[in-house]
């Protein structure tokens, strides 16, 4: 045998060893649920056979596999759910319990606009509220009481989900940074869900079909940066028409930048565990004149506003606080005149957040005369 011959033979045996290592990497198998690297927990929560597959019921219940490093790749699994109220989905990049991206079916919203989301999750805080609208949902008709296939595709910033489709459903803008983490599927306790072959491979950069719709840019005028308390408990200004020195003492502030669409995420800095439900979000205001100005602004939960010390307005949008069908998702949907003095004003906001997103957004439109500091 030729040199030439051996080398070419050494070659094709190299070229397809590392092909079937591709193809196997590529094609990866189905965890059992009964396998122990699954940490099951929750209302009910448990392996059975389920429309002839190996599959997990989950009601109010979580499964995560916590030896995933997941950053970037594909995730599949089927899904099998009634026309039920429920929530039900696919966490990865999982920090911890209360950090992760997640994208989730709202079953008894089939065909609606919203019968999915996408959104993030920062300090145990699902931010539907905040992101919301075709960029973040897709109005897709599910199949009932059967196999669904799901696969998610993660690559950098972006993902994107299929459901039966060669074509994504829906294609997003991630929110959190990336970084490694746990995987795993979820069930709010309001009806059953089953899942079946879970798999999932990692992919430096795998390749996206869809193109996220963007949200609509931030209006003329929109807060860009906040300076943003430490947490404290909403009932400290039960009954506080006016701010003091008391109220603010042992406060600590830091910048948090707004999103381009203007919303500004204050679960990304602010942890509302042991009641501190409540941040004041600031803004400082140059004027070269007395004068009133308006200013537009959204929030989620709760706010009271408070301009140079004194209470001027307070509102809520929290969910099903309207009537039964109010999701309380944010917008600039409300406005305060603001009384400004020559020289230097503060704005004080302060949001209150229960659950669904804790955000402010603001603008004001006519900076004639004004100057907004840098935050």
């Amino acid at each position: 045998m030729t040199y030439a011959r051996m080398t070419m033979k050494r070659f094709s045996t190299c070229t397809m060893l590392l092909l079937t290592l591709v193809l196997a990497d590529a094609t990866a198998q189905p965890i059992p649920f009964d396998s122990a690297r699954w940490d099951i927990s929750g209302q009910t929560a448990h392996p059975m056979n389920y429309m002839g597959q190996p599959a997990l019921l989950l009601q109010g219940g979580m499964a995560v596999l916590q030896d995933a490093s997941f950053t970037n790749g594909v995730i599949e699994f089927d899904i099998a759910f009634a026309e039920s109220r429920t929530f039900t989905g696919v966490q990865w990049r999982r920090q911890d319990d209360a950090n992760a991206e997640e994208f989730y079916f709202r079953p008894h919203l089939s065909g609606m606009p919203d019968a999915n989301q996408y959104a993030p999750t920062y300090h145990g805080l699902s931010g539907w509220q905040l992101y919301h609208g075709p960029a973040y949902s897709a109005p897709v008709r599910y199949r009932f009481n059967t196999w669904m296939h799901v696969k998610l595709v993660v690559s950098g910033n972006r993902g994107e989900v299929y459901l039966d489709s060669d074509e994504p459903i829906l294609a997003f803008d991630l929110k959190r940074d990336a970084a490694p983490g746990s995987v795993g599927i979820y069930a709010a306790n309001l009806a059953p869900v089953f899942f079946a072959n879970f798999s999932y491979r990692e992919e430096a950069r795998p390749a996206l079909k869809g193109t996220p719709i963007p949200p609509e840019p931030a209006p003329a005028g929109t807060v860009t940066a906040w300076s943003v308390s430490s947490p404290f408990p909403e009932a400290a200004l039960d009954g506080k028409t006016r701010l003091t020195d008391a109220d603010k003492r042992g406060l600590t502030w830091q910048s948090l930048p707004a999103e381009p669409a203007g919303i500004t995420n204050l679960a990304q800095i602010t942890d509302p565990g042991n009641g501190n439900n409540t941040v004041f979000a600031r803004l400082t205001i140059q004027a070269e004149r007395d004068q009133v100005k308006k200013l537009r602004f959204g929030y989620s939960d709760r706010v009271k506003v408070y301009v140079n010390d004194r209470l001027v307005y307070s509102g809520t949008t929290a969910y099903a606080t309207r009537d039964y069908r109010y999701l309380g998702t944010i917008g600039l949907f409300d406005a305060v005149y603001l009384p400004l003095k020559r020289g230097t004003n503060e704005v004080w906001m302060a949001v209150s957040e229960d659950f669904g997103g804790w955000g402010i957004l603001a603008q004001i439109e006519d900076q004639a005369g004004i100057t907004l500091a840098r935050q």
